[in-house]
């Protein structure tokens, strides 16, 4: 556990130190358009599955190639159709179609993240774990830190995960903490987004914060989409889609992190990810870490960042350049899903897995969020 005054000097190297930067920015993304269908009603949910936290996979080496071999049109529009749960139990499927020339869905950026690594390093096995060597988490704590962008953005979800505030009444987590892929979980009948609070605010006297846990303001969800890719897949498969948005009630007040498709992570500033969650072995806490990406596919972001269930639906960021403002900004390029096995030439490696934001990701969540896919076309 970090002092406030170790957290403001770690703060301090993040946010001042000198970053190696690319001296060529890379090019703008094109970002797909996805024209929905009148939603169908569905048969009321039954919320009979249990929540999951410790999500873990396995798969080969079709990881790294999965999103070449499935860009035909057909495909992506059945993956990218989505669920909405109400707050009253009712359920709408909405089926999509993905504007382009069949052309353009074969192996063309367009639908698809910079090319995946070849490559994977050699490392010995080792036995299932979701620390590495030392433990690299930091607690962050004090009104200063926890109301402090982009620490603010991190909210709790009453099925016990993560989740990013990515816009002022939207909140972006992983799928398996609300839906098991077959139905959704008992908690999410009546989800809740919880916002810290630190005990200052809550009248506890200043002298005594620093030994007193942030108190929740809880906030009951409105409504939740859940991509068909999700649901319907096998479980190699769907970590691919393990992402929710979550609509609130009301709006919030607090800063939002804006998303973006996640680029390669040679053109990350630092070449590093951070996220910031609710790790279950450290009880109502929120824990911050970064690291660099180890390898990265067509949908997935391989890492050894520290991370235990309860992290779950974090906002994974990184710094993007961004060439409206012309500038490095962070952005959210991915969510923390879980660990996964990965089998290379025989041998298996473990690491700990966010999901991408493709452009096709980006272009649904975008849509999910403003309602509206012509405010979609482009970050």
């Amino acid at each position: 556990m970090m002092t406030p005054l170790e957290i403001s000097l770690l703060l301090t190297h993040l946010l001042f130190f000198p970053l190696t930067l690319c001296l060529l920015h890379p090019p703008p993304v094109h970002v797909p358009t996805l024209v929905p269908h009148v939603p169908t009603p569905l048969l009321r949910s039954r919320f009979s599955a249990h929540t999951q936290l410790d999500f873990t996979t396995h798969c080969d080496s079709s990881c790294f190639h999965r999103g070449e071999q499935e860009a035909q049109k057909e495909q992506l529009s059945e993956k990218l159709a989505f669920e909405t749960l109400y707050a009253d139990g009712s359920r709408t499927l909405t089926t999509v179609d993905v504007e382009g020339d069949d052309k353009e869905f074969e192996g063309n950026p367009f639908t698809q993240t910079p090319r995946p690594r070849a490559r994977v390093k050699p490392r010995h096995k080792r036995v299932r774990r979701q620390i590495y060597g030392a433990d690299g988490r930091f607690n962050i704590q004090g009104n200063n830190f926890l109301l402090d962008y982009p620490f603010s953005t991190a909210v709790r979800i009453s099925t016990g995960c993560t989740g990013v505030l990515v816009s002022q009444q939207h909140v972006l987590t992983a799928a398996h903490c609300v839906h098991d892929g077959k139905d959704y979980v008992k908690g999410a009948r009546k989800l809740r987004v919880g916002f810290l609070l630190p005990p200052s605010i809550n009248g506890t006297k200043a002298g005594l914060t620093s030994s007193k846990r942030p108190l929740v303001r809880w906030v009951r969800v409105k409504r939740t989409r859940v991509p068909k890719g999700w649901i319907q897949g096998p479980q190699e498969v769907s970590m691919d889609f393990d992402y929710a948005l979550l609509e609130l009630r009301w709006p919030h007040r607090r800063p939002f992190m804006r998303l973006s498709v996640a680029p390669s992570s040679d053109d990350l500033a630092g070449h590093r990810i951070h996220f910031s969650g609710f790790d279950s072995d450290r009880s109502g806490e929120l824990v911050y870490r970064f690291c660099p990406v180890e390898e990265e596919s067509s949908d997935l972001i391989y890492q050894h960042c520290d991370a235990r269930p309860g992290a779950s639906g974090s906002g994974v960021y990184g710094r993007v350049w961004d060439n409206s403002l012309e500038r490095w900004e962070r952005k959210v390029i991915g969510i923390f899903s879980g660990h996964q096995w990965l089998e290379i030439d025989g041998e298996n490696r473990d690491y700990n897995v966010a999901v991408r934001i493709t452009p096709l990701k980006f272009a649904q969540i975008c849509y999910w969020v403003h309602g509206n896919r012509l405010d979609c076309v482009q970050d």
